[in-house]
């Protein structure tokens, strides 16, 4: 009797685990190379993509301009949300400051105009799925969250001067108070 129940335990192991998918592993492509890290001072690079509202986005475009570059992991998540609430509505002062906030993210021209259109957002998205631009500037990073790892963007803004350079980076942002901080350097800019 006891190799019967034996048996049964482990048939019903068995049926379990055959009904649990196995995980399936997240490739993490571009995690050879490590990121390009930009210094301040150095060269922004440039970009020309397709961006939300149907309008190519080009850092050529807005040469002769201070310029806010945020990198920014997915549309209508939380914190990517708030962020771009919170440099939208700064969008004047910053105008005043003589400087262009642009948001940049791995999603489709499609996603950011939802997102642009749900939260009446009038900064200009860059799309740039192929991940070429984000892996320029060094934001396309290996992640890990919960022990799992994946390739993903580190949110991070550049300030960039009307001649081109990076005056300033902040990594890792922490978006409370955080478009704020970016206004009062590109104010001071000059």
């Amino acid at each position: 009797m006891a190799t019967k129940a034996a048996e049964t335990k482990t048939s019903t192991a068995k049926k379990a685990a055959e009904k649990k998918p196995a995980p399936k592993p997240t490739p993490a492509k571009a995690a050879a190379a490590p990121p390009v890290l930009l210094e301040e001072g150095a060269a922004a690079p440039a970009f020309t993509l397709p961006g939300a509202g149907g309008e190519a986005v080009s850092l050529d475009a807005l040469k002769g301009q201070k310029i806010v570059l945020y990198f920014y992991p997915k549309d209508d998540t939380s914190g990517c949300t708030k962020e771009a609430i919170e440099f939208n509505a700064l969008r004047d002062k910053f105008g005043k400051a003589r400087a262009v906030v642009v948001g940049m993210s791995p999603d489709s021209v499609k996603s950011h105009d939802k997102f642009r259109e749900k939260y009446q957002l009038a900064l200009p998205l860059a799309s740039d799925e192929t991940k070429e631009i984000l892996g320029a500037y060094g934001v396309w990073v290996e992640k890990s969250m919960y022990g799992r790892k994946y390739m993903g963007v580190e949110r991070t803004t550049f300030l960039i001067g009307a001649n081109g350079k990076i005056a300033k980076i902040w990594r890792k942002v922490k978006v409370p108070g955080h478009a704020d901080e970016v206004l009062a350097a590109a104010a001071a800019l000059k």
